[in-house]
């Protein structure tokens, strides 16, 4: 698939110059810098040095003292306190971050996650009876509730109050319940409004402990699930998020919790992992946690039930935390079956399409595939047609669906637009989630692809590859590598640095590998002249320009800097995303 690579533009050249020489770093580093806002040296030692000192006061953020007082009087009470939470990533880390402080001083305290196929997404009827059934008085909703106006003065009526701490988008109406936490509701003052649903449980916990006077390290204790979410739910890595992300990395790789260390163990990381002396291969990042501990945490909600992730995640013996990882495992290969096998079957009907290629979304159904991995496939789908996404299955009387969408196209407002034949949404600028009735698929697809074609132009539907700067290959050394490896932890707001190099060739020993088809460029580059040493490249699913390659033609490519980790040793390399030949 054809990219558009669009170089970003310095104009601060003064500020540039100015922070090169008070930080006594490179200029090309510097301007990584001011592109990111960083223009001062106070400013750098904040960037590079996140303190725990910088997170917000969480009672700035609306009702979040309603909500300390009602869980406090709960504990005087001796009432019975559900924590409820969705069945992603970050509801489970939620779930388990909330519950697990709470429990240190309340024992009449139990979790409680909905099942995807019963109850659907969100707070649920089913959920709600059974905490009235069994004496539950206060339920806390973590990473969803926003919209549950009905459900709530359903509960209310049942003599059942809710404490609401969601970071989705609202609606029109927000809900009567005890407490709402959501930074993006209207009259939120917080000053930060991009927190995972985890960190606003986190913001929770945080004023419960300093109302009651525990010691901070009753509440960063619990910062490496905050970690797993913001990585996992993919919110900006900003602010106090980078703050949150920062610390939790830290304490994943200084002091991991029992769950996730037999995940990353899973993913083949951890060594002695049934000993005292149990190490990490290397440093674990985000981009472990994104790749490697969401989808196996995933996999529980996705397949069966998301209980076990919360167990897992609590876990505190090592032998259960290993049954549990072992069973987590297994789920997460059957998910990866089915995400493929959808894949495969959705692009064939897709390509057979004859109307698909000249429309501006991608809106696929089929009434048998697993509602648990069409987001998934929704996602793999943008990386073969680049469109926004869109889908579905059979759940029931009703159709529900998944939403991924592309650059600059918010896919919430396009679904919101349709919002008349829906049964109900939710979810983000980029992702989202539908239910609808049968009978209004054909009209919402119509609608839907109306929206988008008024809005999204021929330049949009190119994927864009953002490059920071361009760089020689004698740029890249240990130093320079040592300094850009602090621009961690990486994510949306605040990305890898991509890198453009112009005129280069093959060193003459480039070859094909990977397991699967040989679709893999692994080489090494050189500018023509031979100037400076070959740097090794890696070029995954590449493999179509190999004969281009070999025949000693010029190119350019774009790539991030990385280490490479072999046999005990690292070294760097250049992860190319994208090659364009001269």
């Amino acid at each position: 698939m054809e990219k558009r690579w669009v170089l970003k533009k310095t104009t601060d050249k003064e500020a540039v110059k100015q922070l090169s020489n008070a930080l006594n770093i490179n200029e090309r580093l510097s301007i990584l810098l001011v592109q990111r806002g960083i223009k001062t040296y106070d400013e750098a030692k904040r960037f590079f040095r996140p303190g725990l000192k910088h997170l917000h006061d969480p009672f700035l953020m609306k009702d979040m003292d309603k909500a300390v007082d009602r869980i406090l009087l709960a504990h005087e009470r001796g009432e019975k306190i559900m924590v409820f939470g969705d069945y992603d990533v970050d509801g489970t880390t939620a779930v388990a971050l909330v519950y697990s402080f709470i429990r240190r001083f309340h024992k009449k305290v139990e979790f409680y996650i909905p099942d995807r196929y019963k109850e659907g997404y969100g707070i649920s009827y089913k959920g709600i009876d059974f905490a009235c059934e069994n004496g539950f008085t206060l339920l806390i909703a973590l990473d969803c509730g926003i919209k549950a106006v009905e459900k709530v003065k359903y509960a209310k009526q049942h003599g059942l109050e809710i404490i609401i701490g969601d970071h989705h988008r609202p609606g029109d109406v927000i809900p009567d319940a005890a407490a709402v936490l959501d930074p993006k509701q209207p009259e939120c003052l917080y000053p930060f409004k991009d927190l995972s649903g985890c960190g606003v449980g986190f913001k929770l916990i945080q004023a419960i402990a300093k109302k009651r006077g525990n010691p901070e390290s009753t509440v960063f204790s619990g910062i490496d699930l905050v970690a797993v979410s913001i990585a996992a739910d993919i919110v900006p890595m900003i602010g106090e998020n980078r703050v949150l992300a920062y610390y939790g990395l830290k304490k994943i790789n200084e002091k991991p919790r029992a769950g996730l260390r037999v995940l990353l163990s899973s993913a083949g990381l951890g060594k002695n992992k049934n000993s005292a002396n149990f190490y990490f291969d290397r440093e674990i990042t985000i981009n472990d946690l994104v790749f490697l501990v969401g989808p196996r945490i995933n996999a529980t909600g996705r397949i069966e039930d998301a209980t076990d992730s919360v167990r897992l995640l609590i876990s505190r013996e090592n032998e259960y935390a290993e049954k549990l990882g072992k069973q987590i495992n297994e789920l997460n290969l059957t998910r990866r079956d089915l995400d493929t096998g959808i894949t495969i079957e959705a692009i064939d009907v897709l390509t057979k399409d004859k109307d698909h290629k000249n429309r501006r979304t991608t809106v696929v159904y089929k009434e048998t595939w697993h509602k648990g991995v069409i987001g998934i496939v929704a996602s793999r789908l943008i990386e073969t047609f680049y469109r926004p996404t869109i889908v579905l299955t059979r759940s029931g009387d009703l159709i529900t669906g998944s939403a991924r969408s592309i650059k600059n196209f918010d896919i919430y407002d396009a679904i919101d637009s349709c919002s008349h034949l829906l049964e109900h949404f939710g979810g983000h600028t980029y992702a989202a989630g539908l239910a609808l009735k049968p009978e209004n698929l054909d009209r919402f697809i119509e609608e839907f692809e109306n929206y988008a074609s008024e809005r999204l132009t021929d330049e949009m539907m190119i994927p864009e590859i953002e490059i920071d700067e361009e760089l020689y290959i004698s740029d890249i050394n240990s130093k320079f590598f040592r300094i850009l490896k602090q621009f961690a932890p990486f994510g949306p707001g605040n990305m890898s640095p991509s890198f453009q190099t112009t005129n280069v060739i093959d060193t003459g020993y480039v070859k094909l590998v990977g397991k699967n088809g040989s679709n893999h460029l692994k080489f090494s580059v050189v500018h023509p002249d031979h100037t400076g040493s070959p740097f090794p490249a890696i070029a995954f699913n590449q493999g179509q320009h190999f004969e281009d390659m070999i025949t000693g033609k010029t190119f350019s490519i774009c790539y991030h800097i990385d280490e490479n980790y072999w046999q005990g040793h690292t070294s760097l390399q250049l992860r190319i995303k994208d090659i364009k030949f001269d």
